[in-house]
């Protein structure tokens, strides 16, 4: 096998902000690999990942003050490694502080929201100091001068802040570089790399934020833009190669793009090593197993295996009501499943001892998120990452484990996955036993399963699938009276959710016309047997996740 090529990547320091994830994404979508890592992350452990060609920090934004009992710190080795460092926000405080600068309360007023940054500092006369702002133009939204000393000709832009406490000492060798009209530090450098920004250039409010973000990955960190959707096929492939050797694998399908991206690529590294099973849990979704079968076995001409597993997963479902205890079920049940069919193909071709799935950076995230603390607060628990049983026969292969959604479809699309298969909604791997808020049995499976996909065509019909990062039915515990006909009803509450969104981090509630929410619900109460009432979900996450459960 051939060595794999080391990969440039900028590691993002997590001290907490709802910024974090964010910032990864902004720096990969200037094509360079980075990977978000707890703000404890010391830069020996990084060295262990000998694959990485680490070219710069970003130490990112968060809730505390440098001054906290228990405020959060950096390695000093990774501020003294010689490699370039940006500080946002309270990254920025930090690295001041570590470096022997001072930290103080904001002095006028705290900073939250727009705000006007002016340079302060000579391109020409300080070329090194100021690469952060380099070749940056005014800004389209043009803001007054400050009438600040400073430069002739300084460059004014509109930033976004959310700050209390600012430099007020700089460390050896730092310079001011810009400021606004509350705070006279607003970014600071030095001519080895190190920069510091008291706004956050990873936001769209910031709206030359995405050229900032570009001078350090490329005139600082010397980065360049390699990471690509070929060059991340071609290193997944070759990771698998070395992987899987000369072992069968089989693959779990969900019926969702990520578990069929990672077939495909599975597939492309080791061909007819690869066995596809699809479990029908009894939990899917309207037409789910009919087009997964379609799509793979005749289509994709991808060796599959379909699964009728529906009984034994709603008999451990049971009287289930708790989420994390469904989804532990349901992952513990999947894998389970999982190593009875390796074995049952044993017979026909050797043995099998991997399996691959679709797991995404997302999951791992969310399932032990990393926040300021050594030890990680989970948001909720995937099926395919915490969902796990800790004794599995089953090695696991997971090729998309971190890639973001956007990443995936991208990479979809390359391998020949049917468009709209590519641009379906996101399906969980418990199906819709987390779309119903409490136990979970057939009867309650069908309602929501027909008011589930009568969300689906409405949208598709209304020409707005694509717009939407989800949209789905929940059937909740609640009962409400109703009238139909010249009958009182007492019957169950459906909730339409939707929601946009570019990463699935982040998501804000589809603002849906009211004639479209009229018309689902509408289809719902007349078409769906025990459902007289629809609600629309209208929260974003945060502070809500995009799922109920």
């Amino acid at each position: 096998m051939q060595p794999l090529e080391r990969r440039q990547a900028v590691i993002v320091l997590d001290f907490g902000s709802q910024y974090s994830r964010l910032i990864t994404r902004r720096v990969r979508e200037c094509h360079v690999y980075s990977e978000l890592v707890a703000a404890n992350t010391t830069l020996a452990q990084l060295q262990e990942h000998t694959h990485l060609a680490i070219k710069g920090f970003i130490l990112s934004g968060g809730p505390s003050s440098v001054y906290d009992e228990q405020a959060p710190a950096c390695d000093p080795a990774i501020l003294y490694s010689g490699l370039p460092v940006l500080g946002i926000c309270y990254g920025m405080q930090l690295l001041a502080h570590q470096l022997g600068g001072h930290v103080a309360p904001a002095s006028g007023r705290r900073e939250y929201g727009p705000a006007t940054l002016e340079t302060l500092v000579d391109p020409i006369g300080d070329p090194r100091y100021f690469r952060i702002f380099e070749d940056i133009g005014a800004s389209p939204a043009q803001t007054n001068p400050l009438n600040q000393p400073g430069v002739a000709t300084p460059l004014r832009m509109p930033v976004w802040m959310s700050h209390g406490d600012s430099v007020d000492k700089l460390p050896a060798g730092f310079k001011v570089l810009a400021c606004t009209e509350s705070n006279p530090v607003t970014a600071i450098a030095n001519e080895q790399g190190m920069v510091g920004l008291q706004f956050h250039p990873e936001v769209t409010h910031t709206l030359q934020g995405k050229e900032i973000i570009q001078n350090f990955l490329f005139r600082i960190c010397g980065c360049e833009p390699s990471w690509t959707t070929g060059s991340v096929i071609e290193e997944a492939v070759e990771q698998i190669r070395q992987r899987v050797g000369k072992e069968r694998v089989i693959c779990g399908l969900s019926g969702g793009v990520d578990s069929a991206v990672a077939a495909l690529l599975v597939h492309r590294a080791v061909g007819d090593q690869l066995t596809c099973v699809f479990v029908d849990t009894g939990c899917l979704r309207a037409g789910e197993r009919e087009q997964v079968v379609d799509t793979f076995a005749r289509h994709l001409h991808i060796p599959l295996v379909v699964v009728d597993a529906h009984k034994r997963f709603l008999a451990r479902l049971a009287d289930v009501i708790d989420p994390e205890q469904k989804r532990k079920i349901i992952g513990e049940e999947f894998i389970r499943v999982f190593e009875e069919e390796a074995a049952r193909l044993e017979e026909q071709g050797g043995p099998i001892t991997l399996l691959a799935q679709g797991t995404l950076y997302p999951d791992v995230i969310e399932s032990t998120s990393h926040d300021t603390a050594a030890t990680a607060t989970r948001i909720k628990t995937h099926h395919n990452v915490g969902g796990l049983p800790e004794e599995m026969a089953l090695k696991l292969v997971e090729p998309l484990r971190m890639l973001f959604k956007d990443e995936v479809r991208e990479i979809g699309l390359a391998l020949g996955l049917p468009e709209d298969w590519v641009w379906r909604h996101p399906f969980p791997g418990p199906g819709l036993a987390i779309r119903i808020i409490g136990a979970v049995d057939e009867e309650r499976l069908e309602t929501l399963r027909a008011a589930d996909a009568i969300v689906i065509e409405e949208i598709q019909h209304a020409g707005i699938y694509r717009e939407l990062g989800q949209a789905f039915a929940v059937l909740t515990p609640l009962q409400s009276v109703g009238v139909m006909g010249d009958g009182r009803t007492y019957a169950n509450v459906v909730a339409v959710r939707a929601v946009t969104t570019g990463d699935f981090m982040t998501a804000d509630w589809a603002r849906l016309s009211p004639d479209l929410l009229a018309r689902i619900s509408h289809r719902i109460v007349n078409e769906v047997p025990g459902v007289n009432r629809v609600v629309y979900d209208i929260t974003s996450k945060p502070p809500a996740t995009i799922e109920w459960e």
